[in-house]
């Protein structure tokens, strides 16, 4: 059964939120405070994770981050703000949908739903059989090891998360070096260069990472 970590301060609403999903097949947990989420989800690796916005202790825009630096997993905001910069900023940190309050507990198990399915599952890309095991930092082509470096797997696990988007260099380095090390701008362009070198000594013509002209990278599964 896949788990769906709540994270929501009011204690009323995650329980409501608990028995939809429960009822839909799915185990939760909850969470009511900031402090703690990073390292629960480090620890115990859910499927999925409803994050409010606005929490005691942290903010989720901050979790949201945070999570981003060390996991793909499938990241559902859920706020009372509707603002378009605060839906934007939520996106742009790597969440993979939004919902505003009020809602109904019915759409709340359709979005799970529909994100997880957009994930395609946790590690799996269609039709080119690229695997990532995140516990491992493990990436496979066809069942073949392509023996990337933890920068490398970083990169791909996070283009990977969300196909068809489209990521700027500046985008990536945040990703990629959240300590905001001084690097060359180059460095995503030659990481790049590297995955997509070690894809094509597995799997000839593979090319799964496309070059976006003027604005960045995406990662786009060949349909076939």
């Amino acid at each position: 059964m896949q788990r769906i970590l709540i994270v929501e301060d009011e204690q009323r609403l995650a329980a409501i939120i608990a028995d939809y999903l429960h009822a839909a097949g799915f185990v939760s947990h909850w969470l009511g405070d900031g402090r703690g989420v990073a390292a629960w989800v480090r620890e115990e690796r859910p499927d999925l994770i409803l994050l409010d916005l606005m929490l005691p202790g942290r903010d989720g825009m901050e979790i949201c981050k945070d999570i981003r630096s060390f996991s793909t997993v499938p990241i559902i905001m859920v706020t009372a703000r509707i603002e378009e910069i605060d839906r934007l900023l939520g996106l742009e940190l790597g969440a993979d949908d939004y919902i505003c309050k009020p809602f109904s507990p019915r759409e709340v198990v359709a979005r799970v739903k529909a994100v997880l399915r957009r994930s395609g599952g946790p590690t799996t890309a269609d039709g080119q059989g690229l695997v990532l095991n995140e516990s491992t930092m493990r990436a496979t082509l066809d069942g073949c090891n392509l023996d990337l470096t933890a920068v490398e797997f970083k990169l791909l696990a996070f283009l990977f998360a969300r196909p068809g988007h489209i990521y700027s260099r500046d985008q990536l380095m945040e990703r990629i070096y959240p300590d905001q090390r001084i690097v060359n701008d180059r460095t995503i362009d030659s990481h790049i260069k590297k995955l997509r070198r070690k894809m094509e000594q597995v799997l000839s013509g593979c090319d799964l990472i496309r070059s976006v002209y003027g604005v960045g990278y995406k990662f786009e599964p060949e349909q076939g």
